[in-house]
């Protein structure tokens, strides 16, 4: 049989997999290059060093500035998209003929270029954008940053339709390809969760020391989400909360500092984080919107105790049987004194395994996505 090439555009460059997007994208580059598909990646490149790890997986390698500043900033088209063009990569993919997978709205800017109508695309949707930034506006204090991401949001809800060029979509969530599917009904749109780095479950035997929080810490509404663990759940009981994750603000750590019981983690690398929620008797995960996976969800179960979770942060995940479900304050802080008293039980593990082997294996995933694009 003839070789499978497929080009994919990453909004970044996918090493090292230390935050939700280029996690995915990561990981799928290594479960399509076990599969035997030859990759051709394109990446944009700001904020990141190129670096020699994504070369195992890949035939070749294609780099291109993204182009920040004012002058992206200005017109129709977001930021996130006018910023990652590039004619260069229009040139490296009319060299052939292959599928084009394009990764997140972010990379979107050729699906609907004229000298690629006649290729095979793919578009790769991790969020609902126009929901998220609707979201940063309302967990954002900055007034003049609550208005950029207004704007940003309606922007992207308006660009959206760029989406019904895409041959196929492959969508992280249950609920995002509900929403999807109703506003493109004649497109194809297949369920694929995110890739991520967990092969197998690896679960610390007996009680675990306290309660984690983890997230992109310099993401409004993860700061949000800390900011009411702090003084909403924790802020009178004696459960012990570590909230780790990257570039926390001066705000939250003045915050935590009042609490005896609050430690902040800043910047964990890959291992440590991993320490972290395998030494947690809970991780307690809450999100104010329920749109894409989170990949913080499936890192708890893969390697976690309990996991203490709110509605939307399951919702279309077909998880909710592998967690504990609370959306009140007052019943998230029982549960979380419940949850540190108990202990965890191995049996629950046979339940968990099968659950994570059914919809996220990688493994499986990628073949799903090799059928569905060859």
């Amino acid at each position: 049989m003839p070789d499978k090439h497929l080009h994919i555009i990453s909004f970044n460059i996918p090493y090292p997999p230390n935050y939700g997007g280029v996690i995915d994208v990561y990981y799928k580059l290594k479960a399509l290059h076990s599969a035997g598909i030859k990759i051709h990646l394109h990446c944009f490149e700001y904020g990141r060093t190129v670096d020699k790890e994504l070369d195992e997986f890949c035939e070749k390698i294609y780099f291109y500035k993204r182009k920040t500043g004012i002058f992206s900033a200005i017109g129709l088209k977001p930021y996130i998209v006018a910023s990652r063009k590039s004619e260069d990569l229009v040139r490296n993919l009319l060299k052939d003929n292959h599928p084009i997978l394009f990764e997140g709205l972010h990379s979107c800017y050729y699906l609907d270029d004229d000298r690629l109508k006649n290729r095979i695309k793919i578009y790769r949707e991790s969020n609902i954008e126009h929901r998220y930034y609707f979201n940063l506006s309302h967990s954002e204090k900055n007034l003049w940053n609550k208005i950029y991401f207004f704007i940003a949001g309606m922007k992207l809800k308006y660009y959206q339709k760029i989406l019904i060029h895409a041959d196929l979509m492959l969508v992280v969530s249950l609920e995002d390809v509900a929403y999807l599917t109703k506003i493109f009904p004649e497109n194809k749109i297949v369920f694929l969760p995110s890739f991520h780095a967990n092969e197998r479950l690896e679960i610390n035997e007996g009680p675990g020391k306290y309660a984690l929080y983890h997230g992109n810490l310099s993401v409004p509404e993860n700061e949000f989400t800390a900011s009411f663990l702090i003084e909403k759940i924790f802020n009178d009981i004696s459960v012990p909360l570590k909230i780790a994750g990257l570039h926390p603000s001066k705000r939250l750590i003045k915050l935590a500092s009042s609490y005896n019981n609050v430690e902040i983690i800043s910047n964990p690398v890959e291992e440590e984080m991993k320490q972290l929620i395998k030494n947690a008797q809970l991780n307690v995960l809450l999100t104010f919107q329920a749109t894409g996976l989170k990949l913080k969800l499936l890192n708890a179960l893969f390697n976690g105790r309990y996991c203490l979770v709110n509605n939307n942060m399951i919702a279309g995940t077909g998880l909710e049987k592998l967690c504990v479900v609370s959306d009140s304050a007052d019943l998230l802080k029982q549960d979380v004194i419940k949850l540190f008293n108990s202990y965890f039980d191995n049996a629950e593990l046979t339940l968990r395994e099968e659950v994570l082997n059914e919809n996220y294996s990688n493994k499986k995933n990628a073949i799903t996505l090799i059928d569905n694009v060859f």
